[in-house]
C-alpha cells in the first residue's frame, strides 16, 4: 500500500519501508497510475488530485477527538500515531500538538527554521546567514550568525519545554532530526504521520 502526505512544500510517499520526498509535480507525474491513499494540506492541488482516479483522499477518515475544524490533516495524522505525547512536525512551519489519552489538548504553530532565517534576511542583507545548530545555549553569542541561531533555537526550545511537563516528544518533518537534537526526551521518526494514517 502506498501512502502520500502532500505538504505545502513537498510530497512524501511511503511504501511501508522507505519514504520518498518529491516536488508536487514529480510525485503527481511519477505516481499518477499508482493506487495511493493520501492526505493533503496543499489546497491548490485539490482539483488535480480529484481528477486522479487512483488517488484516494482519506482525510475525512482521520478523526482526532477534541480537534478543531480547521486543524491541518497532517497534524491530525501525526497526533494519531500515539495515544499520548507532544507531537512536533518541523517543516515549512513547526507545529506542536499535545495529546493525552487519545484526546487533543491543544497546540501552537511556529515559523519553520527556513522561515526564521528568511525573516532575518528580509530585515537586512547583513542578517542573511545559515543556522549554526551547534551554537551554545549556555552563554550569549558574540557573532551575528550565532546570535541569530541562538534566537531561533532558544525560542523554539523554550516554548516546547514550557508545555512539555515530562511528556514524550515525537518529532517528524524535514527539519525534525535537527530539532530533535535540541532535546533529551525526543524521538525522531519521519514515518509518524504515515503510522497515524
Amino acid at each position: 500500500m502506498l501512502l502520500a502526505d502532500i505538504g505545502n512544500s513537498r510530497v512524501h510517499i511511503y511504501n511501508g519501508k522507505t519514504i520518498s520526498h518529491l516536488s508536487h509535480s514529480q510525485a503527481l507525474d511519477k505516481f499518477k497510475n499508482e493506487k495511493i491513499y493520501y492526505i493533503s494540506v496543499k489546497h491548490q492541488l485539490k482539483d488535480r488530485l480529484k481528477s486522479m482516479k487512483n488517488w484516494i483522499d482519506i482525510s475525512p477518515k482521520l478523526k482526532l477527538k477534541n480537534s478543531y475544524k480547521t486543524m491541518g490533516v497532517d497534524r491530525k495524522a501525526l497526533c494519531l500515531s500515539r495515544k499520548n505525547g507532544i507531537f512536533i512536525s518541523a517543516g515549512t512551519a513547526i507545529t506542536v500538538d499535545i495529546v493525552e489519552d487519545e484526546v487533543y489538548q491543544g497546540g501552537f504553530i511556529l515559523l519553520g527554521i527556513r522561515a526564521y532565517l528568511n525573516g532575518y534576511a528580509n530585515i537586512s542583507p547583513a542578517l542573511k546567514t545559515k543556522l549554526n545548530p551547534n551554537v551554545s545555549m549556555d552563554k550569549l553569542p558574540k557573532t551575528t550568525k550565532d546570535s541569530i541561531s541562538y534566537g531561533i533555537i532558544a525560542s523554539i526550545k523554550t516554548l516546547i519545554e514550557k508545555v512539555q511537563n515530562g511528556k514524550q516528544l515525537y518529532i517528524s518533518g524535514g527539519d525534525g532530526e535537527l530539532l530533535s537534537s535540541f532535546f533529551d526526551n525526543a524521538i525522531f521518526d519521519e514515518s509518524l504521520i504515515f503510522q497515524g494514517m
